[in-house]
């Protein structure tokens, strides 16, 4: 199966303004692109100033796109009432016709937000609550709550985790996909492949497998190494000619 292509980008300081971000993920589907995902942050520490809601964001890429898969990468369900979660996750499901992955995981401290916020900081209670969380989810989705998302048997989940941690390799064993964070390189991919492989049962649902590269990088060292999907990456203050420049160049494979 050929590796998936999509653009990673943080909606801030020049890509901050819901319209454009539209006006982006619309020229990524014309141009080939499978995805386009947001990071999802409160705030971010300097320089990065303005910052906009994701999810206000992604409805709005939703509704001027008609094929490429979105996403928050990642949201910390420690911040979130999953309630709310559930109502906002599946209304985006239809409004995109069942084109939503959720990223989820823990948060990181080094953005400055949990600080700033007075949200959960200590990492061990995140991850229970992060647990938790997705348990839940899971149950409004599958008829807690009216409606039910459009995909079945649900929106695909992505657990994110930290190289070499392998807790939450553990974690995203048990849902859809994991989306490691700072791999070092194509064989720690291979690594962890092999790994989620062992934890998980043989009838299985597909599972992804996410990496990230900069723009202009080889994806297919990754995809030999197991990754199911590519995703060129932005820094934190990513700049809009070079995200078009990328979208331009299309999704090499």
């Amino acid at each position: 199966m050929a590796v998936k292509r999509g653009l990673f980008v943080a909606p801030f300081d020049e890509l901050m303004e819901p319209g454009l971000l539209a006006e982006l993920a619309r020229s990524a589907e014309l141009n080939g692109w499978d995805g386009f995902f947001l990071w999802d942050h409160l705030s971010y520490r300097p320089p990065v100033r303005a910052v906009a809601d994701p999810w206000v964001a992604l409805a709005a890429i939703a509704y001027a796109t008609e094929r490429i898969r979105l996403g928050p990468l990642v949201t910390p369900l420690s911040r979130r009432r999953v309630h709310k979660l559930a109502r906002e996750t599946v209304t985006l499901d239809h409004l995109s016709a069942g084109r939503l992955t959720l990223g989820v995981g823990l948060g990181s401290s080094g953005s400055g937000e949990i600080e700033r916020f007075g949200e959960v900081a200590d990492p061990r209670e995140r991850a229970r609550l992060l647990d938790e969380g997705l348990l839940v989810l899971s149950e409004y989705w599958n008829g807690a709550l009216d409606p039910p998302p459009v995909q079945k048997p649900r929106i695909p989940i992505w657990v994110a985790g930290r190289w070499p941690s392998r807790r939450p390799v553990r974690r995203a064993a048990r849902w859809d996909g994991m989306f490691p964070i700072e791999l070092p390189d194509p064989d720690a991919l291979a690594t962890l492949a092999a790994e989620v492989r062992s934890l998980r049962p043989d009838d299985a649902r597909e599972f992804d497998l996410v990496a990230e590269i900069p723009p202009s990088s080889d994806p297919s060292p990754w995809s030999a190494a197991g990754a199911t999907w590519v995703l060129t990456s932005f820094d934190s203050q990513p700049h809009e000619a070079e995200v078009r420049a990328a979208i331009a160049a299309g999704p090499q494979t």
